[in-house]
């Protein structure tokens, strides 16, 4: 079956990938006008359709409650250890290297400085930790930059190395190819002569935002050197939009509480888990894999899904109960800072233009398990696909049918659909509720606002229409629209002030 669809798309692969990358769009402007064709061609199983829909809704947030529950508990314990006194008991802890890449381009030196300083709070010894200013060499002041921060910070440090990524035909601007001429270069100054073991060394992705548990660093080589195989393995914390969420828009602040508490509930659900924005592996296996790809705006999942098809599907994501906060986007007005996040939507939207490498490597690449294989496919595919329609399902579906179809609103089923659907829909307040509760007592974070301010927050929840529309849903669906068309999305900085 490999060698038949293998033969296929080495035979047509401009058909073949042109073909895949029509059906995300396809598939959801067909979803989108679905209530109107199918209020006039199939009125009554439309109507069960859209039950469905709302049903597995209400189930899909109260599991985010339960799991984000469940995710907490064990961070609020994990932070009550001490990780570095843990690992430190273990063989080869004298070993373990730590590189942090830390890619940017016109970032502000003030932002970088906050982020380094935070890291000098790591519990792991600083020594033998490393950090790579990823710079671009097309920004001017890339170099005085780092001199700056080189000067200050490598006394602190095993060292600070700054890389200046060169613009070169055939590769995307951006993370991914910056990320993969830094890790290089640290590659061949720390580990190609054996200066440091290579077998007990990690690499870690780091947005130039972010801001680690102290523990970090001390609890990934704890679980790396207790894990059964560490060469085919990234770890994962809960990235969290809490360095800044009281300053940024109420828009941006219902997307970035939405965001945090997904990306803290995701730790627990297994094979759901795939890593994002800031994460580490085993250097021993991005080298093996040769690094990350150049020609990608969304390295995460690709980087992920590469190693995982390289290693015959041996590649694990493994969760680290801690929080990385990072900045949720922040212009010097409200409505830059609007734009900011439209445009951060849209990028991270763009993750569809992965979907058809890797369904052509979920058919043509042998000897991985089928099951695993497709259950990490079906996650994805099913996340991306939602994602810009399951606003209009939820918000227009089924207020839309009796306009279309007065006749049909006639009927039993079309005369309480609407009010069927409210009814569901209402039972997910309860969860947001849920969640609110659960974020105020454990996000320490929140103690330094003022309780006015807490307590305004629930009420912003009302902007969710809007916000669910013009923030998430219509970035997304503009990405599998431009994708379907055949045109490539230009990466764009998220600012961050």
């Amino acid at each position: 079956m490999n060698d038949f669809f293998n033969h296929i798309f080495t035979r047509y692969p401009i058909k073949t990938r042109r073909f895949l990358e029509l059906l995300p769009g396809l598939t959801a402007w067909a979803i989108i006008f679905l209530p109107i064709y199918g209020s006039f061609l199939f009125p009554e199983a439309l109507s069960w359709m859209i039950l469905f829909f709302d049903v597995y809704w209400l189930v899909k947030s109260f599991h985010l409650v339960i799991t984000a529950y469940k995710s907490t508990a064990k961070i609020l314990a994990t932070e009550k250890e001490d990780w570095n006194a843990k690992a430190s008991k273990l063989p080869h802890y004298k070993d373990m290297t730590h590189v942090l890449v830390i890619p940017n381009y016109k970032e502000s030196v003030t932002k970088l400085r906050s982020t380094l300083e935070e890291l000098t709070h790591q519990t792991f010894p600083l020594k033998r930790m490393f950090i790579v200013l990823a710079m671009e060499e097309r920004e001017v002041e890339a170099k005085a930059k780092s001199d700056e921060l080189i000067k200050e910070f490598q006394p602190i440090f095993g060292d600070v190395i700054a890389t200046f990524h060169p613009d070169v035909i055939g590769e995307v601007k951006g993370k991914s190819s910056n990320e993969a001429y830094g890790g290089r270069v640290a590659y061949e100054t720390l580990y190609a002569n054996n200066k440091y073991a290579l077998d007990y060394a990690t690499v870690t992705s780091v947005d130039a935002d972010s801001i680690f548990d102290k523990q970090y660093f001390a609890y990934l080589s704890y679980s790396f050197l207790t894990n059964n195989n560490p060469y085919r393995r990234f770890w994962q914390s809960a990235n969290v939009f809490y360095n800044n969420l009281w300053d940024v828009p109420a828009p941006n602040r219902i997307i970035s509480f939405f965001g945090s508490m997904y990306r803290t509930a995701v730790l627990v659900q297994g094979d759901k888990l795939i890593i994002n924005a800031t994460y580490s592996l085993s250097f021993k296996l991005l080298k093996e894999i040769d690094f990350w790809d150049v020609d990608v705006i969304p390295e995460d999942y690709r980087i992920f899904f590469k190693a995982f098809y390289r290693t015959k599907g041996e590649t694990y994501a493994v969760p680290i109960f801690l929080k990385t906060s990072l900045d949720a986007p922040k212009s010097p007005t409200y409505l830059k800072s609007l734009q900011n996040k439209y445009q951060q939507e849209r990028r991270w939207s763009w993750g569809v233009s992965d979907d058809p490498l890797f369904v052509k490597w979920w058919l043509t690449v042998p000897g991985v398990p089928f099951y695993r294989k497709t259950v990490l496919l079906f996650h994805v595919l099913l996340d991306h696909q939602l994602w810009p329609v399951n606003w209009f399902i939820i918000t227009v579906a089924a207020n839309i049918m009796p306009i279309i179809n007065p006749v049909y609103s006639r009927t039993t089923l079309g005369y309480m659909l609407p009010q069927i659907a409210a009814s569901i829909l209402t039972l997910c307040l309860l969860a947001i509720v849920a969640l609110i509760y659960l974020d105020y007592k454990n996000s320490t974070e929140h103690r330094y606002v003022s309780k006015r301010r807490r307590l305004l927050f629930p009420i912003e929840f009302i902007l969710m229409p809007i916000v669910g529309f013009f923030l998430s849903a219509l970035p997304a669906l503009i990405s599998h629209t431009q994708l379907m068309l055949g045109k490539r999305l230009e990466y764009k900085v998220t600012e961050k002030v």
